[in-house]
């Protein structure tokens, strides 16, 4: 996994300010986790959700290793960051998965239903010793040491030297699959860590939005958040009420729950996109069944007219391209106007100006996004695409038509793009934000 790296690295590390977090981190877990245990311990029943094929699951005791060096990790963790915001990010990643599992701890304990084996002696001996002298069999789903995992794996890859980065990757997988073969989790608890976990990088981002929902989006951005509230809501009871595998319906719900959450709150910037178009990987893994019922979308609608069009010399406008678009090698920039997929990366450069699809686009980005597209045509081909090429990038262009004086009022614009792009969808809000953007445009010049 990796992150944008912010580039203000000081003289001095902040070694005081990553004392003060872990040492703050460490009391909340030796008092909160302990805690949870003591409360599951009064309840007269606590229920397990594991699955059949788990029983063949082996006891590996040296395993134990692995289990235990999180902690290593973990202590040593805020000690690599540079920036004092980094200490900060860490800390609140780390603090909001402890909180928010101990709070599950509490309200919906699960127990782990397997006895252990007998132990031997060496160094798994004692470590498992150490393990059982605070631990019991509760405090399961979700798994808070798989959550910190996900937080630590990704926390440590921007630090890790390349040509050593593998065995990193090597050594988390150990560490996840060790939860399972030294008896301490069910399979259940560790895809709700990670998505705890995941849930975490999103929350606490490298790099702070510098969006929010402006007063005219609001009504929109509201009624598109209560859709998807509804879809997450509709899978997480169906996954529910079908227990076993029909609790993987719990994933496109979170993913589901965490759109609504851009629309409400973050904004385009909730989904993370580089400057580049690119993704990080944990972003990707949360918003992966939202991903790709999207791209599925965005083909279906642009399924008779696939190809880009040529609106003006060099200048195309199409669908966000993917690996199977042969046709993206052929552009020299692309200008992406897409929040919610990646952009792939062809021969030339990507230029990434987030936006959130079906509300009125920001005029500042439509001007940002016009002087790409002016600047690209310098260096070849340019193509400006959205998730199906018919709003978001229709208005980018349509702004780079008026500020290059290739038109004169906002129909013009349209009218143009309109006769090779027939299909192309500009409501009165996104017309207002046109006109918005070429007053913006002629004002930054």
């Amino acid at each position: 996994m990796t992150l944008a790296v912010p580039q203000d690295v000081p003289s001095r590390r902040p070694w005081l300010r990553a004392f003060l977090w872990l040492a703050g981190l460490g009391i909340l877990f030796y008092t909160s986790y302990p805690l949870a245990n003591y409360l599951a311990d009064q309840r007269a029943f606590i229920p397990s959700i594991v699955f059949d094929w788990e029983k063949g699951m082996p006891f590996l005791p040296w395993t134990i290793i692995p289990y235990w060096s999180i902690n290593f990790f973990y202590a040593a963790s805020p000690f690599f960051c540079t920036t004092k915001a980094q200490v900060d990010t860490l800390g609140r990643r780390l603090l909001t998965a402890q909180l928010i599992a101990v709070t599950c701890f509490i309200l919906f304990p699960l127990r782990f239903s397997f006895a252990k084996p007998e132990i031997g002696g060496g160094l798994p001996g004692l470590l498992f010793q150490a393990l059982m002298s605070f631990d019991k069999p509760y405090n399961q789903a979700p798994s808070l040491h798989i959550a910190l995992l996900v937080i630590l794996w990704s926390h440590y890859a921007r630090f890790i030297p390349a040509w050593v980065r593998w065995a990193w990757h090597l050594w988390c997988v150990l560490i996840g699959v060790s939860v399972l073969t030294t008896y301490q989790h069910h399979f259940f608890d560790i895809p709700t860590g990670v998505l705890l976990g995941l849930f975490c990088l999103w929350l606490w981002p490298d790099v702070p939005d510098s969006a929010r929902v402006t007063p005219v989006q609001r009504v929109k951005r509201l009624k598109l958040a209560g859709f998807y509230v509804l879809g997450a809501s509709l899978l997480a009871t169906l996954g529910i009420a079908l227990g076993g595998w029909g609790l993987w319906l719990c994933y496109p719900a979170a993913s589901l729950a965490l759109v609504a959450a851009n629309y409400l709150w973050r904004g385009a910037g909730g989904f993370q996109k580089r400057p580049d178009g690119s993704m990080p990987f944990a972003d990707r893994l949360l918003f992966a069944p939202y991903q790709l019922g999207a791209f599925l979308n965005s083909r279906w609608w642009t399924r008779t007219a696939p190809a880009p069009a040529e609106i003006l010399p060099g200048l195309f406008l199409g669908r966000i391209p993917s690996r199977f678009d042969r046709q993206v090698a052929s552009f020299g920039t692309i200008v992406d106007l897409c929040a919610e997929l990646p952009a792939r990366q062809g021969r030339g450069a990507v230029e990434a100006f987030p936006l959130l699809d079906l509300v009125a686009p920001s005029p500042a980005t439509l001007a940002e996004a016009a002087k790409s597209i002016e600047a690209a045509r310098a260096n070849g081909t340019v193509l400006a695409c959205c998730a199906l090429g018919y709003s978001r990038s229709a208005a980018a262009v349509a702004t780079w038509l008026l500020q290059c004086g290739r038109a004169e009022t906002v129909e013009e614009a349209i009218g143009i793009i309109r006769v090779v792009r027939p299909a192309i969808v500009l409501g009165l809000d996104a017309r207002v934000a046109i006109a918005a953007a070429r007053k913006t445009g002629k004002a930054d010049g």
